[in-house]
């Protein structure tokens, strides 16, 4: 054939981003049932689901979206599947919010919500058959995420210039305030100041141009200067220093918060000492919350003088704020004196081994610690070591237990294993991608074999895993009454390792998760081809940060 004919002309190399692999999948249902099982300012608001109905509502989440961008993708065969993509992580992220607003079947579930009634006040505050005597919260959240402006907001906010109402609290998220709308927000904010306990201003200027954002911030800021809060969230907002600053009055007014959101806020280390500089007292502070900030070690100081100061400090959460060893290592020095901790998440940091040795003996003052979430911190096998070995002797009813991404090898696997034994209250055990290897899986699984009646996830994928290992987790893991996941992918299992898992699977099929990346002769070379692993590792990249929100 000649060599110049058309026919002969190789076609340009290209990485193929759809369809998602099944491990990616159930991953991101993962996501998606944390989100609608752990505290967030959404759960705070409509009500935490339980694990049974988190899972069913993740996966038929999940199995839509995927059906949506799939059918989009069938119509671009030709394209790289970026669209689909987007599509995927767009349309999961709006019925996520839509499964959280509805929240769970029933109220009668074990903590009371923070906001125990909730009413539509575009709806129903306006219609004469709702009393405002009757009602506690102020939400003009609900519906589409939209600009407001002075006519609408004088109209929605009616109810709160109502004589003898009885308003504590407020949720003005999910509306962009502009200038005018403020200015008509403020008298009404005045004069019903003295009565607020909980502010939700998270995502309430978005799409507004920086100078008018920050004057929006002000005007309110000023108005709710001297209310006695208990909960304030400034969520969503990209403050940033000025933001922070902008909030000026009402921050330093404020001794008795319990509660303080400041997520996704682009809190860098300057905003970071704002923040610490102008609150006057952290005495009271029960949650403070800064996930998916660019706070740094120099902003981890800051916020390590603001934990010091929160004696009663019970819900910490400071994941993903590129925080590495020195900060690490302070922030894990200023919780040393939190002792009424309850749940921890530091996740996707870069802390390291050093600041890793130092968070344990924080750890080990723990008494009443349910959740632990480390994982993506760099521990390695000594950090690793430092913190289970912490934990084995405090926390006693710890529930969820994550170290996934932390080069943790066979190594410390014993000191793990007696941890975990000793930890009768597990549900959730995750130890994904590390390198625990068939001796590590099956000490893990020893430690499990006794009790553990309340455990219901564990995953050990991506820990090079074979044919023994497997077997070990799955014979211990289907005696336990109230089990529902086992996730063991992209391991190197036989295939006869595979068939032997599913046999003792084949009754309850559903509680074993896809094998899909699993590699049966991972194990016979001494290193992975690699094929095929920068579409997923781009298709995870662009999956990772899925975040619950709504269209502009």
């Amino acid at each position: 054939m000649d060599a110049t004919s058309p026919n002969s002309e190789r076609r340009p190399f290209s990485i193929k981003l759809w369809p998602p692999s099944q491990n990616t999948r159930q991953m991101l249902v993962e996501r998606m049932r944390n989100n609608l099982t752990t505290k967030s300012i959404f759960t705070q608001r409509y009500g935490v689901l339980t694990q049974e109905e988190a899972e069913e509502n993740a996966k038929k989440i999940e199995d839509v979206a995927f059906s949506s961008a799939n059918e989009h993708y069938e119509k671009e065969p030709d394209g790289d599947g970026s669209s689909a993509v987007q599509l995927y992580a767009r349309e999961c992220s709006k019925l996520l919010l839509e499964a959280l607003k509805r929240g769970p079947r029933t109220k009668e579930f074990g903590e009371v919500p923070s906001f125990e009634k909730t009413e539509d006040v575009t709806e129903e505050l306006t219609s004469e058959k709702v009393s405002t005597a009757d009602v506690t919260l102020f939400d003009i959240s609900k519906g589409q995420r939209a600009f407001i402006e002075a006519e609408e907001a004088e109209e929605i906010l009616r109810p709160l210039k109502e004589p003898g109402n009885s308003y504590t609290k407020i949720c003005f998220s999910n509306r962009s305030f502009g200038l005018e709308a403020a200015r008509v927000a403020e008298p009404i904010l005045v004069s019903i100041n003295s009565q607020l306990k909980e502010v939700d201003l998270s995502d309430f200027v978005a799409g507004r141009p920086e100078a008018e954002a920050l004057e929006v911030m002000a005007i309110f800021s000023a108005a709710l200067e001297g209310s006695v809060l208990k909960s304030l969230n400034l969520s969503d907002n990209a403050l940033g220093e000025k933001g922070v600053r902008a909030f000026g009055a009402l921050l330093e007014s404020q001794s008795s918060l319990e509660e303080l959101y400041l997520m996704n806020d682009g809190i860098s280390k300057e905003a970071a000492r704002a923040v610490c500089e102008l609150i006057p007292s952290t005495e009271k502070l029960r949650v403070l919350q800064f996930h998916n900030n660019m706070t740094g070690d120099e902003g981890a100081q800051a916020i390590s003088d603001v934990v010091k100061h929160s004696p009663l400090l019970e819900d910490f959460r400071c994941s993903s704020t590129r925080i590495g060893s020195e900060g690490g290592t302070a922030l894990s020095e200023a919780l040393e004196s939190c002792t009424h901790l309850k749940k921890l998440d530091l996740r996707d940091n870069m802390f390291g081994v050093e600041a890793g040795v130092a968070l344990s003996k924080a750890l080990s003052n723990y008494a009443d610690l349910t959740e632990v979430y480390l994982s993506y911190l760099n521990l390695e096998d000594d950090g690793t070591v430092a913190i289970t070995n912490a934990l084995k002797g405090s926390a006693p009813l710890l529930e969820v237990l994550e170290l996934a991404g932390n080069d943790i090898t066979v190594e410390a696997a014993p000191v793990i294993s007696a941890c975990v034994a000793a930890k009768q209250h597990l549900t959730k055990l995750n130890l994904a991608e590390n390198e625990l290897k068939d001796d590590g899986a099956i000490q893990i699984s020893k430690a499990l074999q006794q009790g553990h009646d309340q455990l219901k996830v564990v995953d050990m994928s991506s820990n090079f895993i074979r044919r023994a290992g497997a077997r070990q987790l799955a014979q211990v893991v289907i005696q336990k009454p109230g089990f529902k996941q086992l996730n063991i992918d992209a391991n190197i299992i036989s295939e006869e390792g595979i068939d032997e898992v599913k046999e003792i699977f084949k009754n309850s099929p559903d509680m074993l998760e896809s094998l899909e990346e699993n590699d049966p002769e991972g194990g016979d070379d001494d290193e992975e081809s690699g094929e095929g692993e920068g579409n997923e590792d781009e298709l995870e990249s662009k999956m990772k940060n899925l975040e619950v929100k709504q269209d502009d």
